[in-house]
């Protein structure tokens, strides 16, 4: 059954990459779909999932502050450790890039504990699994999606695009099969959760949509970005179900 769903889980996210790389031309209108969907997994699946793992451990507040820590700290990575220079085009597209990096290796992490998450569930009981599973494969196709626009948009190339496409493809095949050797405390993973709701919100507020708008007509883009959250809202809801 892992095994179907490793195979599942690489399909679903080399087919979004694939679809965000072949349709470069409608870049504007995945990018405005791609922020909707990032800040719908952050608000309606990662914060959720956060506050129910971690409700024995800590209260909502608690939780919610290792969201805005999340978010921080993605915003002083962006700022300060990379750094944007606008003396010149090179240096600037240098920093841009790093930045593309930083975002798809986010996303791969994110990926490799969405496998975790699949994983950990089926050790719970096969139905918890399922349904962990449904949505796992849900986010992945979104997820690559958002891979291959946060490499090109950020001055990568298609073959970086491709490759970074690869790592977070795989990523959540290596995370399904961690937890053969592995357990992690649920606290430990509501945190974790809490930190990549931050991050994804980041993301998606502070560099997908505002890119997705950027000369381009925002009529369209917006509803983009509306359809992005309420197919993202309408998958979480339908597999909650």
């Amino acid at each position: 059954m892992l095994i179907i769903l490793a195979i599942g889980a690489f399909t679903a996210t080399y087919l979004g990459g694939f679809f965000a790389i072949k349709s470069k031309d409608k870049l504007h209108l995945i990018l405005g779909f791609s922020a909707g969907a990032v800040i719908a997994v952050a608000f309606f699946d990662l914060i959720p999932e956060a506050l129910e793992l971690g409700g024995a451990y800590f209260d909502a507040s608690t939780i919610m502050s290792f969201t805005a820590l999340g978010f921080i700290v993605f915003m002083l990575l962006d700022r300060f450790v990379i750094l944007h220079s606008h003396t010149s085009d090179d240096e600037h597209n240098h920093g841009t890039k790093k930045r593309g990096i930083l975002g798809a290796g986010s996303l791969s992490i994110h990926s490799f504990l969405d496998g975790v998450a699949v994983g950990l569930a089926f050790q719970i009981s096969p139905a918890v699994g399922a349904i962990v599973a449904v949505a796992v494969l849900v986010h992945n196709f979104s997820d690559g999606i958002n891979t291959v626009n946060v490499i090109l948009k950020n001055g990568g190339t298609k073959r970086d695009a491709f490759k970074w496409l690869f790592i977070d493809a795989i990523a959540p095949v290596l995370g399904i099969f961690s937890t053969l050797f592995f357990s992690v405390p649920e606290q430990f993973l509501a945190v974790m959760l809490a930190m990549f709701a931050g991050f994804f919100l980041y993301i998606g507020a502070s560099d997908l949509l505002p890119e997705s708008h950027h000369a381009h007509p925002t009529l369209w883009t917006s509803v983009a970005t509306v359809l992005g959250v309420a197919v993202l809202y309408t998958a979480i809801k339908l597999v909650g179900v």
